[in-house]
């Protein structure tokens, strides 16, 4: 599996708002409600991950229930590449 680094995630995020006509902030601790970025988005974004890494990940709602800012949707994902 070709894991993707956090740099490559933020990339794919923005790109999932940029879709929307939104923008990543610069700053990681910026939090979701914020930006506007969903649960629908979070998937999408997951989805695009997979595709670019041609593995699935896998991951459980209480993990997603903790995620509230831009950086713990990073490290949620870049951690998920590792299990």
């Amino acid at each position: 599996m070709d894991e993707l680094s956090r740099a490559q995630i933020r990339d794919l995020m923005a790109q999932v708002l940029a879709n929307q006509g939104k923008a990543l902030p610069d700053d990681d601790g910026t939090d979701l409600r914020e930006i506007g970025f969903r649960s629908l988005d979070f998937s999408e974004l997951a989805l695009r991950v997979e595709d670019e890494t041609g593995e699935e990940l896998n991951f459980d709602a209480p993990g997603l229930r903790r995620i509230a800012t831009v950086g713990d949707v990073l490290d949620f994902l870049v951690t998920l590449q590792r299990q």
